[in-house]
């Protein structure tokens, strides 16, 4: 056990951990939490937030969630069919395509089924679904046309969800029945040319009228899906705001809602894109825009929780709706590999195909997985969930590239032709890795959050410094924990995941439990060697995320392959089959990127790294020479 002397000296270095500000200062869109939610809370359900405190939180993990009433479920099951089959015998993926917009006859149609509505409340006419059965209805879509998925999630997903989430009574009333029904589409305007990732930047100004009816808005809004056919849009732009207390003035982002009706509103023509081609993407300007002071969405200057909130509740759908598409292209895959003969056997009987085939049958597997865990906690009313819903827009995101790019390898040049239709859904994924919050951002904002909320319990220790006479059983207790850390023995802290998971998973369970454990040490450790710096060491940021994104991925298929053994369902086997091979690859990535975290060697690779990027950047180019001279 450490003595108080040598725990006073260790609780010393701990002065320069982040604070809730700290981590925000980088990128206010990566992390802004001034806005969102100033500080972390002191305790939290979220099993992402808790990982980064190397706690088991199971009670939104375990068991997996089911949250579909009787009802629910009889409607899910009206609305499937008819789904699926106007997505296979209606829409045409590539007429979509080649027009670059969605037929006059699919958007009719979308209509009709309510398609636009789907999570409007039935009040203001649109179906109602839950969380849950809205991921079930996507997941049909991305199976199909991803450039149907991002007109349709553009309108709804984000273009009035703030609506739905921040509206009042009046706006709701107002605007949901119209944006239901499909009669106006709508659009999500925060991107710039002068802001991408970080969306404190813009430049957008509404300016309030001397008499307050109105405030008149003036800038432009980049690469905005849905731009140049919406007439509802929900614009973010920078306003003036005034302290009641101290009477200082400040910008601060606004979240509005825009009617093109107002007048002084246009679009440019549609972007020639790589993929999503059906999908209406413009730039939309806005010149001297009137808007009613009654069309503010939420608060004067509180745009950002805004649009956090609306990014971060419609992250779960991409999840879905890619792993709809990752089955897709699987069924092609097994259908080729199954039937296709090479050197006398079926190219399913060999070692690389099968790797394949079963690679991407787990990455499906922990994407759908994650979805659907994150939108059933929905349903059940948490709202702390920003940490699990960017692990699963980052993951599907990467998923579906490689389950697309490995389709295509096992269907050699058949797979590169058009009429084969892979080609079109590659072109089609490459964007998620980049909209709604880049992955690399992504990453960083998981990392730098769950370290905010990890913080919070060293400020602990701090505030006990102040007075160790007092504290000292909470400051002897820490560096107890610590000192059996460095000798490699267990701290008890971290629950066993062997009591939730089914007892044919143990080995599974075990990896889990032991990479909550290791994670929660190695932030803790990294905070105190690192103090407020980490926030700017985004090399070690990046394999938080990382070690952050398999742990949750691990604790989700854990938690679906446990329910399924114990409901003994026919494909019980195959699950747990997926569940073990994940868990054990994904065991053995946390450890390597937890041990780069205090690795000598893997700091000096990261340093070289910086300045080969600077040499590269100062060159302005490439500086080698070219192997033979010249």
């Amino acid at each position: 056990m450490l003595r108080p002397r040598a725990i006073f000296s260790l609780v010393q270095t701990l002065k320069g951990f982040p604070t809730a500000e700290g981590c925000v200062r980088t990128s206010s869109a990566l992390c802004n939490r001034r806005n969102y939610s100033s500080q972390a809370p002191a305790a939290s359900k979220s099993f992402g937030m808790n990982l980064f405190r190397g706690k088991v939180q199971a009670e939104e993990v375990f068991p997996f969630p089911e949250v579909l009433s009787a009802e629910q479920e009889q409607t899910l099951h009206m609305l499937i069919d008819p789904f699926a089959k106007f997505c296979e015998e209606v829409n045409d993926p590539a007429k979509n395509d080649a027009i670059e917009s969605v037929e006059d006859g699919t958007m009719q149609g979308l209509k009709e089924m309510g398609a636009f509505g789907l999570q409007v409340p039935q009040e203001y006419g649109g179906i109602g679904l839950s969380n849950t059965q809205y991921a079930r209805l996507v997941e049909i879509v991305g199976s199909h046309d991803l450039g149907v998925g991002i007109m349709l999630g553009a309108h709804q997903s984000i273009g009035f969800k703030g609506i739905l989430l921040f509206g009042s009574k009046e706006q709701k009333a107002k605007y949901l029945p119209i944006v239901a029904s499909g009669e106006k589409i709508a659009a999500f305007c925060l991107t710039e040319p002068s802001s991408g990732s970080d969306a404190s930047s813009i430049r957008s100004r509404a300016v309030l009228s001397k008499d307050g009816k109105h405030y008149v808005l003036n800038g432009s809004k980049i690469w905005i899906s849905n731009g140049g056919i919406a007439d509802i849009f929900t614009v973010f732009a920078q306003t003036q705001v005034t302290d009641a207390k101290t009477g200082t003035t400040k910008d601060k982002v606004t979240a509005f809602i825009v009617e093109r009706g107002f007048g002084g509103v246009s679009s440019g023509p549609p972007e020639k894109k790589m993929g999503i081609k059906a999908s209406n993407t413009a730039e939309v300007y806005f010149e001297d825009v009137q808007i009613p002071a009654g069309n503010v969405l939420g608060e004067v200057g509180g745009g950002f929780k805004v649009s956090m909130n609306i990014l971060n509740n419609g992250r779960f759908g991409m999840a879905a709706a890619l792993s709809g598409t990752m089955k897709g292209v699987i069924l092609k895959a097994i259908e080729h590999a199954s039937q296709r003969s090479q050197f006398g056997q079926k190219i399913d009987s060999y070692g690389a195909i099968q790797e394949k085939l079963a690679r991407m049958a787990m990455v499906q597997y922990v994407t759908e997985s994650m979805a659907y865990m994150i939108s059933a906690n929905m349903d059940r009313g948490s709202t702390e969930f920003q940490i699990e819903a960017a692990i699963s827009k980052i993951y599907a995101s990467e998923a579906a590239w490689f389950c697309t790019d490995e389709a295509m390898q096992i269907l050699g040049g058949m797979g590169y032709m058009r009429e084969c239709g892979i080609e079109r859904v590659m072109r089609d994924l490459r964007i998620f890795r980049i909209f709604e919050g880049t992955n690399d951002i992504l990453r960083l904002f998981v990392a730098a959050t769950g370290i905010q909320y990890a913080g919070t319990h060293l400020r602990e220790l701090q505030k006990a410094m102040k007075n160790p006479t007092a504290n000292l059983g909470t400051l002897v207790n820490f560096g107890t924990k610590r000192a059996r850390r460095m000798v490699g023995l267990s701290t008890g802290d971290t629950t066993s995941l062997q009591s939730y998971a089914h007892s044919s998973l143990r080995e599974s369970a075990d990896q889990t439990t032991k990479a909550v454990a290791d994670f929660g040490a190695a932030i803790e450790e990294i905070l105190i060697a690192h103090g407020k710096g980490i926030i700017e060491r985004q090399f070690l940021l990046n394999r938080i995320a990382e070690s952050a994104i398999d742990i949750y991925g691990m604790v989700s298929v854990l938690s679906r392959a446990s329910r399924s053994l114990t409901k003994n369902l026919s494909s019980a086997d195959h699950e747990s089959k997926l569940c073990t091979i994940f868990c054990e690859e994904a065991s053995e990535r946390v450890r390597t990127n937890l041990n780069a975290l205090q690795s000598t060697r893997h700091n000096e690779t990261f340093s070289k790294m910086t300045r080969v990027s600077k040499d590269l950047v100062n060159n302005k180019g490439l500086l080698p020479q070219h192997p033979i001279g010249f």
